[in-house]
C-alpha cells in the first residue's frame, strides 16, 4: 500500500474502532454525519480535480497507488471522507467528555469578526493567486453562513480545533515534506502566499478549518431536520 493510503488507514483506523465505544457511541451520529461528509467532499473534490488539471497542486507518484478516481489518485478522494470523519469524531468526543469547551458569545463574535476581516483582506490583495483566494474566499462565505445560521457549534469548535490541530500537523506535515525525503503533495507557490508553517502552507489552515466547520455546520442543520 502506497505512503498517502497509510496515513488514511492511520487516521481512520482509531476513530472508527472508537466510534462503538460505549459513552460515545458516536456510530448513532451516522445519519447526520455521513451525508455531512459526502456533501461536502463533492465540493471540495470538484475544485480539487480543477486545480490539479490546472497544476496548482499535484501527487509524487512514489508515495500513491497509481489508483485514479476522477482524475485524482484515489487516496486524495478518501482523504475528503477520512480527514472529516476522524476529525468531528475527535470534536464530538471532547465535547462529550468536556461539554462546557466553547468560548464566551463575545469572543465568539471578535474572533468570527476577525477572521471575516482578515479572509476579506487576503482574497482582495491576493486575488492573482488561486489558491489563496479561493480558500479565503470560500472561508468568507462559510464564516457568513454560520452568522446566518446562527450557528452554535462554532464557539466550541474555535477550542476543538486547537486539538485537531495535532494531528493534522503530523498528517499534513508528512503529505507536505516533513519527516520524508519528498513531499506527497506539491505545490505551485504562484498560486499561493509562499509562507509554511513547517512544510505545511498556510492555506492548508485554512482550508481544514473550513471543511471541517462546513460539515459541523450541515450536521447542526440536519439535526434540526430531523
Amino acid at each position: 500500500m502506497s505512503l498517502y493510503f497509510w496515513l488514511l488507514l492511520g487516521s481512520i483506523a482509531v476513530p472508527l474502532l472508537l466510534s462503538f465505544d460505549k459513552r460515545l457511541h458516536f456510530y448513532t451520529q451516522w445519519k447526520y454525519v455521513l451525508p455531512s461528509i459526502a456533501i461536502v467532499a463533492v465540493l471540495y473534490i470538484s475544485v480539487d480535480i480543477h486545480f490539479t488539471q490546472q497544476g496548482f497542486w499535484g501527487f509524487n507518484d512514489r508515495y500513491i497507488s497509481g489508483v485514479q478516481l476522477f482524475h485524482l489518485p484515489v487516496e486524495e478522494i478518501l482523504f475528503f471522507i477520512v480527514v472529516p470523519y476522524a476529525s468531528i469524531f475527535l470534536h464530538e468526543a471532547i465535547l462529550e467528555y468536556f461539554p462546557q469547551v466553547k468560548v464566551g458569545k463575545k469572543v465568539n463574535i471578535l474572533l468570527i469578526g476577525f477572521l471575516l476581516v482578515m479572509s476579506l483582506l487576503v482574497l482582495v490583495f491576493n486575488l492573482q493567486k488561486s489558491y489563496t483566494a479561493y480558500i479565503s474566499g470560500k472561508l468568507l462565505l462559510i464564516l457568513i453562513l454560520a452568522l446566518v445560521l446562527k450557528s452554535e457549534s462554532i464557539r466550541s469548535f474555535f477550542l476543538t480545533f486547537l486539538v485537531i490541530l495535532l494531528p493534522f500537523l503530523v498528517v499534513n506535515g508528512i503529505l507536505t515534506g516533513s519527516f520524508i525525503t519528498d513531499e506527497v503533495v506539491w505545490y505551485n507557490n504562484t498560486e499561493n502566499l509562499g509562507i509554511r508553517i513547517f512544510t505545511i502552507p498556510i492555506e492548508d489552515f485554512a482550508y481544514a478549518f473550513s471543511m471541517i466547520f462546513l460539515n459541523l455546520l450541515l450536521i447542526e442543520k440536519l439535526k434540526q431536520l430531523y
